[in-house]
């Protein structure tokens, strides 16, 4: 196996992100209604001659192409990390409950009425993100509990976690209006919607800050993924990284649910993918499955967007028909290595 170099590192970086810039203007001019770029870039909407090009493009396209990037790439980005700390390859970036903490989060949010925003952001949002990040602090408060078999705990607390906030979801549900309960399901399968332009830049901050924080430590997850003894036999404070990673994997996770609701499998088929083309090297997976998750949520969502025009389907439930049988070979293919390890 070739060693990977800094130059085969940016070389390969740089042609992700070149792809992943003609598949979002790609799909930026997809879409039910044709959208000619010519005619959009000839100008701005001003009110006495408005550009329906333009402001298809600009104010309804291209922030909901930008919004899926940043939630695949955020996604991804988790999945792998996941994956490499906790040693699981079916780990995925709502592991520690995130999940039903979020949509917890939206629950209250939708049956309370509440009408207000926080700097441009739904209540809904603001809940789910608030909600989210508690949910892994009350997981990683249980789980340090259990001492030495940390990440052990930390599944488990996770998992009890999930099953209590998903009993507190469906009685919540039961209680709800209808209306109330039909805003939430949606949540819950997420949607892309148009964006200010002013939130998707503080998003891509707080995602790129941490995609950026997770690739600096992606040496110390390749010693992790080995093992917590011959990690710290090379010196790695394991406790520290594993903190690190799980704090950095989970903000960005959150701030994805905030923007977009669920959408599952991104974290989880995207990591397996890259590595089986180009390695398990986490100084590599970690950026490029971030660039093809954000490919491939751009992609799901145009599909999504298309596929029974005028009407759009939930680009969770593309992620989930992609997803879900990938998911299922995975889980065999793992079930058979363990048996015959065994």
């Amino acid at each position: 196996m070739r060693l990977l170099t800094p130059k085969t590192l940016m070389i390969r970086i740089a042609a992700a992100a070149l792809l992943l810039l003609v598949i979002m203007l790609c799909c930026t001019l997809a879409g039910p209604e044709p959208v000619s770029l010519r005619a959009a870039l000839s100008g701005g909407s001003a009110a006495a001659s408005p550009n329906p090009d333009f402001e298809i493009l600009m104010r309804v396209r291209l922030p909901r192409v930008i919004l899926a990037a940043l939630v695949g790439a955020a996604l991804a980005g988790a999945g792998v990390t996941f994956q490499a700390v906790l040693r699981n390859p079916l780990a995925d970036p709502y592991i520690l409950g995130i999940s039903s903490g979020a949509g917890l989060g939206a629950m209250l949010a939708v049956i309370s009425g509440i009408q207000w925003t926080l700097w441009g952001r739904s209540p809904v949002a603001v809940f789910a993100f608030a909600c989210a990040l508690g949910t892994v602090w009350l997981v990683w408060a249980v789980g340090r509990v259990t001492g030495k078999f940390h990440v052990t705990g930390l599944l488990l607390a996770g998992v009890v976690v999930n099953a209590c906030f998903s009993a507190v979801i469906m009685f919540l549900t039961s209680i709800a209006k209808s209306q109330d309960v039909h805003a939430t399901i949606f949540w819950l399968m997420g949607n892309m919607h148009e964006e200010d332009f002013l939130v998707l830049w503080a998003g891509a901050g707080a995602v790129g800050a941490g995609l950026v924080g997770l690739f600096f430590i992606s040496p110390q997850l390749n010693a992790i993924s080995f093992g917590a003894t011959d990690a710290q036999s090379m010196g790695i404070d394991v406790r520290r990284t594993q903190l690190l990673a799980f704090g950095i994997s989970a903000f960005i996770t959150a701030v994805a649910v905030s923007l977009s609701g669920l959408i599952g499998f991104v974290g989880l088929i995207v990591p397996h993918a890259v590595r089986l083309v180009l390695g398990p090297d986490h100084r590599q997976l970690l950026p490029l499955s971030s660039l093809v998750g954000a490919m491939f949520l751009v992609a799901a969502d145009t599909v999504a967007r298309v596929v029974v025009a005028p009407a759009q389907l939930p680009v969770g439930v593309i992620t989930a028909m992609v997803g879900g049988p990938f998911f299922l070979i995975l889980l065999i293919r793992h079930n058979r290595k363990v048996y015959w390890l065994t």
